[in-house]
Order: structure tokens, then C-alpha cells, then sequence
């Protein structure tokens, strides 16, 4: 029998940072960490939320002979304390990976019959976020193994926010919170493609009531400025995942991205709806073919809107205030958050032209002078 683990008290809005495996993979070393932490701060994203460095798979060298995992010495000459204590000297917060498994998943090793003198370890190294991975798990069960890292973690002592990569086998949406887990895969790996953003965001549907404050489901990490897609595709991705209320996790290399894909990643308006303190993932609303209407209540009492057209063509799209659980007659005030202005007030509905695989991204709220009272 399963016992239910208090909240933490991490994670109460979604976790934004940086993580090294989608632009590097297991090419990835102390230096190369250092210069994307430097690049954090440098671009303004430090600013706008990002606080999280990540280093994911394939920092892991061998095990000493008490058993203490140590980094890779020609990657990560100066160690992982080190390393962890220059992000902090930023302002920021550290993070790593490791697996519920024997082996990672690139055959490091993984931290299954180690997982409290891992925890220690990551504690004494002053790490601030944990990856917890699902590969070469064999025979274990999944949430009694993620169970016992948990429990670890909070044997430290130290505030370490918990992040599940399960891959949504075994429905963590179901169980993780319980067991004191922040976030947790929903799905397999993104990758850097228009359709795998559109078939990751269809597996959030019916995931709605699970998330919340300190509770997250997790989309995967942001291919944002990794090549593949345009910046419409850029933005239409990184507007589905703020209304989802997912982590914001840059995977993108910091030091080369464009003016465009830094503008994308630092859009304060946008990031504020992923950050709302209400905690509500947003909802699909409407589905009418190749067009969708995404919508999530804010704290404010306003509506976050992404109005999506998922075709190769320009689509008009209209959202009619029944979508919104609101009569036809209120006026709105509209904002669009992308062009960072207001759009004339509407009544009823309004509609949008929205170019190919992209999105128009809206905040509606009840105009003051409106009659409706709810």
C-alpha cells in the first residue's frame, strides 16, 4: 500500500530554464555548461524566469569504490560541485540526470540500488533539480522506483525539485504528485519537427485535472530555435506549451540563437500565462478539422486563448464566446500577446486570420464597462 507523501512546496508554478540534451546530447562538458549558463543570463532569459541549467545524460563516469557515482574527468575536470556552484554564482539553480535504472538510457550508470547515496551525493554537490529517467528499468515497477528516489531526495534535507521522465507508460498523471514528484513526462521524446509538437500537444487532452501548483505534466523540453521549424511554428509551440502551464525548458544552444528565437523565448506576456499562479492547464475547447481553439482561465479572471492553425494553408479562425463558458452578449477586451497590443474590443466573438502552422494568441477579459457580472 502506497502512502501519500506531502507536497515539497517546489515547483508552484511551471519550472523555466535550460537543458543540455536536445542541442548536445552526450556531447556535453563542464565548459560547454558554462558558457550556456553565461548565455542564460547575457540573453535576458535569466530576467524573464529562466533559473534552471540542467545537465542531462552522459555527464556520469564510473562508480568509486564506495560507490559514489563521479563525473566524467575529461568532460568534467573540476567535478560537479564546481560546476553547480558557478551556476549558482549566477543566480541560478542547478540540475542533473540520472535513471531509475541499472544503466541510463546512453549506458551510464543509472541510479537503481543507489538511489539514497545518489541523493546524498546530488545534496552534497548543492544540486537544485533532479531528471529522473526510465531507461534499463528491467523488472521495476515504476512507481514504487520512483517512489524510493523521492524519498531519497527528501532524506537530503535539501530542496531538490523532482522531474519524472517516465514517458507516460504507466500513466504517472495518475500517481506521481502523490508520491512527491513535480513534473512528469506525458510522452515519448519530442523532436525537431512541426508533427511532433502536434502529436505531443494531442496527448495532453485529457490531461487536464492533473496538473496544478508544485504538480506538473510535462510536455517535454522546448525545441525552440533548434532548426527543423520556422519561427510561426517557434511561436505556435511555445504559446501551446505555455497554455498547457508545461515546464519551459530551452534546448536550444544560447550563444548563436537569432534576434527572432530570443524574442520568442523571452516574450514576457507569454511566459506570464505559463507562470499564471492559478495553475490551471489550459483546455481544447474546439477542434473544427485542422483548426483548434485552446483556453485557460488565468488568476486574473481573464482567458488565455491560442487560436491554432495546424494546416499549410491560412485559415480564419473564430472564437465565439461559448467557447469561453460566457454569454454572447459580454464585451471583451482583447489583447494579442505576440504583437504586444490591444485589439479593438468585441462582443459575442471575434475572429483572426492565422498564417500556416502558427497560432494568434490572445488575452480576453470581461471590459469593465460590460454588462455581465459573473
Amino acid at each position: 500500500m502506497f502512502e501519500q507523501r506531502d507536497p515539497n512546496g517546489l515547483a508552484l508554478t511551471p519550472p523555466m530554464g535550460w537543458n543540455s540534451w536536445n542541442v548536445y546530447g552526450c556531447n556535453v562538458g563542464e565548459a560547454t555548461i558554462r558558457k550556456q549558463t553565461d548565455a542564460l543570463v547575457a540573453s535576458g532569459m535569466k530576467d524573464t524566469g529562466y533559473i534552471y541549467v540542467v545537465v542531462d545524460d552522459c555527464w556520469q563516469g564510473e562508480r568509486d569504490a564506495a560507490g559514489d557515482v563521479q563525473a566524467n574527468p575529461e568532460r568534467f575536470p573540476s567535478g560537479i560541485k564546481a560546476l553547480a556552484d558557478y551556476v549558482h554564482s549566477k543566480g541560478l539553480k542547478f540540475g542533473i540526470y540520472s535513471d531509475a535504472g541499472d544503466k541510463t538510457c546512453q549506458g551510464r550508470p543509472g541510479s537503481r540500488g543507489h538511489e539514497y547515496q545518489d541523493a546524498a551525493q546530488y545534496a552534497a554537490w548543492g544540486v537544485d533539480y533532479l531528471k529522473y529517467d526510465w531507461c534499463h528499468s528491467g523488472s521495476l515497477q515504476a512507481r514504487a522506483a520512483y517512489e524510493t528516489m523521492s524519498d531519497a531526495l527528501r532524506a537530503t534535507g535539501r530542496p531538490i525539485v523532482y522531474s519524472l521522465c517516465e514517458w507516460g507508460t504507466h500513466q504517472p498523471w495518475q500517481w506521481a504528485a502523490s508520491i512527491g514528484g513535480n513534473l512528469w513526462r506525458t510522452t515519448t521524446d519530442i523532436d525537431k519537427s512541426w508533427a511532433s509538437v502536434l502529436g505531443i500537444l494531442d496527448q495532453q487532452v485529457d490531461l487536464v485535472g492533473f496538473a496544478g501548483p508544485g504538480h506538473w505534466n510535462d510536455p517535454d523540453m522546448l525545441e525552440v530555435g533548434n532548426a527543423g521549424m520556422t519561427d510561426d511554428e517557434y511561436r505556435a509551440h511555445f504559446s501551446l506549451w505555455a497554455i498547457l502551464a508545461a515546464p519551459l525548458m530551452a534546448g536550444n544552444d544560447l550563444t548563436t540563437m537569432s534576434p527572432a528565437v530570443r524574442a520568442i523565448l523571452t516574450n514576457r506576456e507569454v511566459i506570464a500565462v505559463d507562470q499564471d499562479v492559478l495553475g490551471i492547464q489550459g483546455r481544447r475547447a474546439v477542434k473544427l478539422g485542422d483548426t483548434e481553439i485552446w483556453v485557460r482561465s488565468l488568476a486574473d479572471g481573464s482567458q488565455a486563448v491560442v487560436l491554432l492553425n495546424r494546416s499549410a494553408e491560412r485559415r480564419s479562425i473564430r472564437l465565439d464566446w461559448s467557447a469561453l463558458h460566457l454569454p454572447s452578449y459580454v464585451t471583451m477586451n482583447v489583447r494579442d500577446l505576440w504583437l504586444r497590443q490591444d485589439r479593438p474590443k468585441a462582443t459575442a466573438s471575434l475572429a483572426a486570420e492565422v498564417a500556416p502552422h502558427a497560432v494568434a494568441f490572445l488575452n480576453v477579459a470581461i471590459a469593465r464597462n460590460g454588462k455581465y457580472k459573473p
